[in-house]
């Protein structure tokens, strides 16, 4: 139903519309008693006609509005007037999360630092035994502090706070969870089974009990859509988009964002499990990986892209692609030309510099030295086309192979090809 302004629920006097969803309408309101700006949500009929949902409604609500934390949006009231069920909530100021994704993906250290607060909220909740069973970007409110978890109204209270057992009513199969959608929100479902399809774990869709794992696969959801700017799950009807979340792995996140670290990606992958036991089993198992990737620069750099090792043993892949581009030509010249001599300058690759560098008598193996990050120089071998390399054990005192013919007849070489820096 909808309220107009001045109208009055208990002593709360409706502003202005807010919005409206599958689960309701919601108003800014005015507490006359506190004189407090609140949000007040309109429940739908489907809660408010079952007594049974609406005593389990209120049972579960008074419950929620225990929550107390920095990071969840607080339940003050729970009222019902002439026929109408509201819900009374501690009114917001900024855009949800949905708005925010119109605009596109977010930068990943924005990206960490929602989700890292989000965490935050669902460890408070699942501490009290409270499961959200609709985390989704509209239910995130960004603030001028930071993110706040909304709508807990469609939560429910766990047993003991054990993640596998919850007290809610048995979930509806899945033909039914989908055939109950509002008209105002297609994929927001109605019934039972209460949340929104593109974000509900398998179990969920499957009928099963939704625990606290069930929030970390629809934080996994709420990660991937803010990075990549779309959601996991795709599907043109419900049933095709409850198939994908059952049956299908979501596109890599590094195939759409190539600068997305390996180890973001983990953690999302690792939410995202299909099956529950192969998630993250804790909302502060998350946070934690989420803090420890957000905490070290060089980790919010892909792997591709990061910096060479400090030892002379991490710069080595790059010396020796440095060497096999180079040498190679020098290579194709020495088939056709009489014993050249090719002299390049101020060759050096990340952390160490090249300091020389000679093939072998047939062409094929490549000796060269190099000093990295401190260390002695340093004399290794390598096959033309390989990837690996082996070092020599020649005393620190030789700096460059240039530097010593007797160095080079115990190799077997024959050409010489300097690599000197400037």
């Amino acid at each position: 139903m909808a309220l107009t302004s001045g109208e009055k629920l208990g002593p709360y006097e409706i502003q202005t519309p807010l919005g409206a969803g599958g689960m309701g309408e919601v108003y800014q309101a005015r507490d006359t008693r506190l004189d407090r700006t609140v949000a007040i949500k309109v429940l739908p009929k489907h809660l408010s006609s079952n007594p049974d949902l609406k005593q389990r409604f209120e049972r579960e609500a008074r419950a929620i509005s225990s929550l107390n934390h920095p990071r969840i949006c607080t339940l003050h009231d729970v009222g019902h007037q002439d026929g109408v069920d509201f819900l009374v909530m501690e009114y917001l100021e900024g855009e949800s999360l949905a708005e925010r994704l119109k605009k596109g993906p977010l930068p990943l250290k924005q990206s960490l630092a929602i989700g890292i607060e989000v965490c935050e909220s669902l460890e408070a909740a699942h501490r009290a035994a409270i499961i959200h069973r609709d985390l989704k970007p509209a239910n995130i409110m960004l603030t001028r502090t930071g993110a706040k978890l909304m709508d807990f109204g469609l939560a429910k209270a766990a047993v003991a706070g054990l993640a596998g057992a919850g007290s809610s009513a048995p979930l509806l199969s899945a033909a039914r969870t989908m055939s109950g959608a509002s008209p105002i929100s297609p994929l927001t479902t109605a019934g039972t089974v209460i949340g929104t399809i593109q974000y509900m774990a398998p179990e969920q869709i499957e009928g099963k009990e939704a625990d606290a794992r069930s929030d970390l696969f629809a934080l996994g959801a709420v990660l991937y859509e803010m990075t990549t700017g779309k959601r996991p799950f795709e599907g043109k009807s419900q049933i095709s988009l409850a198939s994908a979340i059952l049956e299908k792995d979501p596109e890599s996140i590094r195939t759409l964002k190539p600068l997305i670290p390996a180890a973001f990606e983990r953690v999302v992958n690792t939410c995202l499990a299909k099956n529950p036991d192969d998630r993250f089993q804790t909302a502060h198992d998350v946070r934690l990986a989420l803090t420890w990737i957000a905490e070290d620069p060089s980790r919010l750099t892909p792997q591709s892209a990061a910096p060479a090792a400090k030892s002379w043993w991490g710069a080595l892949p790059w010396a020796i692609s440095t060497i096999v581009v180079v040498l190679a030509v020098s290579a194709i010249l020495l088939m056709r030309r009489e014993r050249p001599a090719v002299h390049y300058t101020n060759v050096s690759f990340r952390e160490g510099t090249l300091l020389g560098a000679r093939f072998s008598h047939d062409g094929q193996t490549i000796v060269y030295s190099g000093r990295w990050e401190g260390e002695p120089p340093q004399v290794s071998i390598a096959r033309v086309g390989s990837p690996e390399s082996r070092p020599l054990g020649i005393s620190a005192e030789i700096a460059s192979i240039s530097a010593s013919d007797e160095l080079a007849v115990f190799l077997g070489c024959e050409e010489q090809f300097y690599l000197n820096c400037g």
